[in-house]
């Protein structure tokens, strides 16, 4: 598990240095660009929310195979991966919630963005305990706050699981004169619950679902009786305004994809943790010989 939580803490780091606009020239996992002829398509994600980590690999190997020269931007925010993409500085965002919990980015630059169609539809947004916490639902959180030293940790503030909780479900759940929302990375979330866990103390997380971490700890969901987490969403693939007419070939495989629990679930494992940080080529090599018949056929292929 440390390991797991240190790669997360060394994918945000290296994030935190690449700046909004300014590729990072990942090209086809081995340190070298793509050697496709068609021209460069730009994938921009946030490495630590792994969801987007994971399809980025497995659209830079299809695209590769599709002749394209692929280049990966990696940044720390929701916010500006939405500005680049509406400004057709990336091309594509590999994995974006633009239904309930990206809804806001989408209200300010969704005129301007593309949606190449939803390849996961049961994805959820969560706040979780341990397991042997005796606390199982969200509203049996108010007068505990002593016992979780009234915090509840979170991911990066920008998150759109960060405005939905700071904003809909503490409110609503009159929890947001008792704990604060202590927000940083999911790296630092992450490293939060490994050492309660480790202690058997008391403690709060916002999460999500799908997600490695969910299978990875010891820990349960807390039921949501008011809905006010969301209702589950799809998971989407964005493209800046124009792509499908730019790119038809690429639009049509990357509409086509398509993965339910068990192909997703082994697609993070494998690029996350199985393999892990620099072999993320050879994850999605070996992802696409579990499942080969995920991608579709394009007759440009």
């Amino acid at each position: 598990m440390s390991r797991k939580i240190t790669s997360l803490v060394a994918l945000g780091a290296a994030a935190s240095l690449a700046l909004a606009g300014c590729a990072s020239g990942a090209g086809n996992g081995d340190g070298n660009a793509g050697s496709g002829d068609k021209g460069t398509i730009t994938l921009g994600f946030l490495p630590s929310w792994t969801d987007g980590l994971s399809t980025a690999y497995l659209l830079q190997n299809q695209l590769e195979e599709l002749g394209y020269t692929v280049e990966m931007e990696t940044l720390t925010e929701a916010g500006p991966l939405y500005t680049a993409l509406a400004q057709g500085d990336i091309d594509i965002y590999p994995s974006a919630w633009p239904e309930l919990t990206h809804a806001s980015y989408m209200e300010e630059y969704g005129d301007s963005i593309d949606d190449l169609g939803a390849y996961y539809d049961n994805a959820k947004l969560t706040l979780a305990v341990p397991s042997y916490s005796d606390i199982d639902s969200i509203e049996d959180l108010a007068g505990q706050a002593d016992r979780f030293d009234g915090k509840i940790y979170g991911i990066e503030p920008g998150a759109g699981l960060t405005k939905q909780t700071q904003e809909v479900a503490l409110p609503g759940y009159g929890l947001d004169g008792e704990f604060e929302l202590v927000t940083s990375s999911t790296a630092a979330m992450l490293t939060e619950l490994d050492n309660a866990i480790a202690a058997q103390d008391d403690i709060v997380v916002t999460l999500w679902r799908p997600f490695w971490a969910n299978d990875a700890f010891d820990i349960k969901d807390l039921a949501d009786p008011q809905g006010l987490m969301g209702d589950p969403e799809a998971l989407h693939f964005l493209g800046a305004s124009g792509f499908a007419e730019k790119y038809p070939d690429a639009a049509e495989l990357i509409a086509g994809i398509k993965l339910d629990d068990e192909q997703y679930g082994a697609l993070e494992d494998m690029v996350v943790n199985e393999y892990g940080e620099g072999s993320e080529a050879e994850a999605i090599t070996a992802w696409l010989e579990q499942y080969p018949d995920v991608i579709p056929t394009v007759a440009a292929r």
